[in-house]
């Protein structure tokens, strides 16, 4: 191997230099070279050191140095002005504000039944937080006593209650405190032939038995067998007592072990139609047990929600999910403004988006390629919402933190129970504060989770 310098002048006097490296023995030839000038200009370190004639035979180590540093040079410059030109991948990119301790994501597959797996998910956040460990709780041990209760509901309301699997979370509290709760490892609530829950079946044979002493004005002691009999054969038998991390309870005497007091918890709502600081029924179907609600304006809920979350407290949300700019698949919950300025785009964007029509634009906002403006939601603007019948209380699921988007718009972290297959975030989604605003029908929170001047006004 050995190195042949050449340095040679044009008529233009830009001296060229280059070399060869040859090896006669293995048959290759490598040639490198570059313009003097422009090798100063890029690296001027080397103008007092590079000596330049006309004829001039280098010095074998000063080449393979020069060879060395240049070809370094040249790949990380190559390498930024490749990193430079690569595009933004599109979608959403969230920052952590605020994440508090919570258990693995279920999923509630063939049921409606959101209501007790979102609040079982908060309970479980609150034992996490009271220091009493992380528990798998039975959703389905307090499922099948709210079949009983509703049943019972229905038939004093002369058929007229709600039968349907749908509840909300101060049902899970009436069973918490009433009849206790178990461990999942003790009662899962699948005695049929899945992998999965499943009560399209169970749910019909529900609403056929429970029109039936409605119809004799009378529940006999066989009817109530046959409630039972059949919750025994799709949900299982209940346990009387049971072993639990080398203990014997009762399912009472396990939910005092815990130490949860259904007492200590409130559900809040923001509506218009009765005044604030009060308690009202809310006119939601899953509102079959006629529950109180504690109202509040909007910005007082949102403002609840955020205390809670900075100070360690968990929320319990439910809310309308009907809506195009929900997307579990692709992890968030948008309100979209399409008419105001998209100040974050490069101008030609701006200019493609701001020439779209309505419904154009409405189409580019749910590719969920980017984060678009926010809608400004006011109390009368929910309002309308509600009684137009488009904010429904359709699903609950379990706020677990506070989040920002690249553009520093505010989400809610939420825990939902669809599974962790459903989506790239395990299951989780994250709600933005305008869709929040927009849709809430209430949230349950801890008392103390509820900021002094609030709990003041409401009387707790």
């Amino acid at each position: 191997m050995f190195l042949q310098p050449q340095v040679t002048c044009p008529a233009n006097n830009v001296f060229h230099f280059s070399f060869l490296a040859l090896s006669e023995a293995e048959g290759f030839i490598l040639h490198f070279s570059f313009f003097i000038p422009q090798f100063l200009n890029a690296y001027p370190i080397f103008a007092n050191h590079l000596p330049i004639q006309k004829t001039y035979i280098m010095n074998k180590r000063l080449i393979i140095s020069l060879m060395l540093v240049f070809a370094m040079l040249s790949t990380a410059s190559f390498a930024q002005r490749r990193a430079a030109a690569k595009p933004e991948e599109p979608g959403y990119k969230f920052t952590p504000v605020v994440e508090l301790p919570a258990t693995p994501v279920k999923n509630q597959a063939s049921t409606g039944t959101c209501w007790c797996f979102a609040t079982v998910s908060f309970i479980e956040s609150e034992l996490l937080r009271m220091g009493k460990g992380e528990h798998d709780l039975s959703e389905m041990f307090i499922v099948r006593y709210n079949y009983v209760n509703r049943l019972r509901d229905n038939y004093l309301r002369r058929g007229k209650g709600n039968l349907s699997q749908g509840s909300l979370s101060h049902n899970v509290m009436r069973v918490v405190s009433e009849q206790g709760i178990v461990p999942e490892e003790v009662y899962t609530g699948i005695n049929y032939d899945s992998k999965n829950h499943n009560h399209r079946e169970l749910s019909r044979f529900i609403e056929a038995i429970g029109k039936v002493p409605v119809d004799l004005k009378r529940e006999s002691p066989e009817y109530w067998k046959l409630v039972n009999s059949l919750l025994d054969i799709y949900l299982g038998p209940l346990p009387e007592s049971f072993t639990y991390q080398e203990q014997t309870y009762t399912p009472v005497s396990f939910a005092e072990s815990l130490g949860i007091n259904p007492d200590d918890y409130v559900e809040i709502t923001s509506f218009n139609h009765f005044p604030f600081y009060t308690t009202f029924p809310l006119e939601v179907p899953d509102n079959w047990a006629h529950a109180q609600f504690y109202n509040v304006p909007i910005d007082e809920l949102i403002e609840i929600m955020d205390y809670s979350l900075h100070n360690g407290y968990t929320v319990n949300w439910d809310g309308d999910v009907s809506e195009k700019g929900f997307s579990h698949a692709n992890g968030v919950a948008i309100n979209p403004d399409v008419e105001a300025p998209v100040d974050n785009y490069s101008t030609t964007d701006r200019a493609r988006f701001e020439a779209m029509t309505t419904t154009e634009k409405l189409e580019e906002v749910y590719k969920f390629e980017r984060p678009f403006p926010e809608a400004n939601v006011t109390q009368e603007k929910r309002q309308e919402g509600y009684e137009a019948f488009v904010t429904t209380d359709d699903h609950l699921m379990h706020v677990t933190g506070i989040a920002t988007d690249q553009n520093g718009t505010k989400y809610y972290i939420t825990k939902n129970s669809w599974g962790t297959e459903r989506n790239k975030f395990g299951g989780y989604l994250n709600m933005s504060e305008s869709y929040v605003r927009a849709k809430t029908i209430f949230i349950m929170v801890h008392k103390d989770a509820v900021p002094g001047h609030t709990r003041e006004k409401l009387g707790f």
